[in-house]
């Protein structure tokens, strides 16, 4: 039993140290750590309602998700691939587009859970 403690604790180390990795080698990670900080500052000074922070929270989470993903498909297709071939290009290109609509989609939805309120502490 606490062989499995100590291997679970050290999984977590390793996914932390993945998730600390994508934050410092990857410019867009950095982008998307701002964007969550803001979220929460925001969210917090509005005082929005649980089930929005639940939405909010899978939709960061979902770009947090891809945007890992992304990075880890990069690392392996240059390990599997370290000349340019169109193939490795596609499965780039692929990993990049799931960021790209996990981030709109996150976009969308802070905009419409966040918007209203901000709009009216703003402005009403």
């Amino acid at each position: 039993m606490i062989a499995f403690i100590k291997s679970r604790f050290a999984s977590f180390g390793h996914a932390f140290h993945g998730w600390a990795y994508v934050i410092r080698y990857e410019k867009n990670a950095r982008i998307h750590a701002v964007a969550t900080i803001c979220v929460v500052i925001v969210g917090t000074w509005l005082n929005i309602p649980l089930r929005d922070w639940a939405i909010l929270v899978i939709v960061v989470a979902m770009v947090w998700a891809a945007e890992i993903l992304n990075t880890s498909i990069e690392a392996v297709v240059d390990l599997a691939s370290p000349v340019h071939h169109p193939l490795a290009r596609v499965g780039k290109d692929v990993g990049a587009a799931a960021v790209l609509i996990a981030a709109g989609a996150a976009v969308v939805v802070g905009l419409l859970i966040l918007g209203p309120p901000l709009w009216h502490r703003l402005f009403g």
